[in-house]
């Protein structure tokens, strides 16, 4: 394949208005609407699913014990759990030097608590984005503006609809990538995040006709725009777009950003559910990520982390655990 048929413009209805600041970007008043308007009972329905759903994929705690179980094999789950969240303490460290110095005197139970609510907010970020997938999907299923929807099952996109153009009926082939939050890349990511998406969506032997590559941003309020290279000013690619929350949940589900965000909120209350920031941390849990520290020499006699320096060779690799 060339390198032309690789970047080649797509043919999608855009807007064509020189005086849109919108010119050039998917124009939906072309293409097939909503046939339904989601009942407020429905919505909350689909969020049930969607929140039991990513709970398997993505526990909202770190533990996720069973009630059946003995006392025995619960220590056992806390004192694996502890070495797991130090194990984290080392990967996502950040800033070796600055981790290394907030540390150092800090006592390891007082290290071991930060740790576990950084972890639980990333796990419950990573639940987030699951859940808000599922709405995305089965509210455009019952939209009825869709001609198909399914799962991709990649990591490029997490689903696809087809949507036909009005006049025509032409099939236009979307790709969606569901994002809690713009930040959740960082700019270097989004060239080679673009290129695998527009792969993927080129290399779709199911696609009958032209594709556009979405980036839907669950959670940042705005509407549309296009990732350009900064020094050319020119598109990654000219057929992917960001839709931010205030079209990317209109356009998908025909309800509003707000109106999503509050049913789920809705949802989480009327379950009952616990906030992952009143998990209480087992003390068992904090022994034993103080006993991995300790195995590896970095404290003191009173638990107290005492050498940033050894904290920095860990957090750079070069510090491996004394053999016994």
């Amino acid at each position: 394949m060339t390198k032309s048929n690789k970047t080649a413009i797509q043919a999608y209805p855009k807007i064509e208005d020189e005086n849109n600041e919108y010119q050039g970007f998917f124009d939906d008043s072309r293409v097939s609407p909503h046939k339904k308007k989601i009942t407020q009972g429905k919505l909350k329905s689909i969020i049930k699913d969607a929140v039991k759903s990513a709970n398997l994929k993505s526990s909202r705690a770190i533990l996720n014990i069973g009630g059946d179980i003995s006392e025995e094999e619960i220590n056992k789950i806390y004192i694996k759990e502890g070495k797991a969240l130090f194990r984290y303490f080392v990967k996502y460290c950040g800033d070796p030097a600055s981790s290394a110095f907030d540390s150092n005197k800090q006592h390891f139970s007082k290290v071991a608590k930060e740790q576990f609510r950084n972890r639980t907010i990333q796990k419950e970020r990573m639940n987030a984005g699951w859940r808000y997938q599922f709405i995305a999907k089965d509210t455009a299923k019952l939209s009825g503006r869709f001609d198909s929807i399914s799962d991709m099952g990649a990591s490029e996109a997490d689903f696809n609809v087809t949507i036909l153009e009005s006049l025509t009926k032409k099939i236009i082939s979307i790709y969606v990538s569901v994002k809690n939050r713009m930040n959740t890349m960082g700019g270097q990511d989004w060239p080679k995040a673009i290129r695998a998406m527009e792969s993927m969506a080129q290399g779709d032997k199911n696609r009958t006709g032209p594709y556009l590559c979405v980036f839907g941003i669950a959670m940042d309020k705005g509407l549309r725009n296009i990732k350009n290279e900064k020094k050319t000013g020119r598109p990654y690619s000219s057929n992917t777009e960001v839709w931010l929350s205030d079209y990317f949940w209109p356009f998908f589900s025909n309800c509003s950003y707000d109106n999503v965000i509050k049913a789920v909120l809705q949802v989480l209350i009327e379950d009952g559910g616990v906030s992952s920031l009143d998990i209480k941390i087992p003390e068992e849990l904090i022994t034993s990520f103080g006993k991995e520290c300790d195995s590896y020499g970095l404290l003191d006699k009173n638990g107290n982390f005492d050498s940033p320096e050894k904290l920095v060779d860990l957090f750079c690799g070069k510090l491996s655990k004394p053999k016994k």
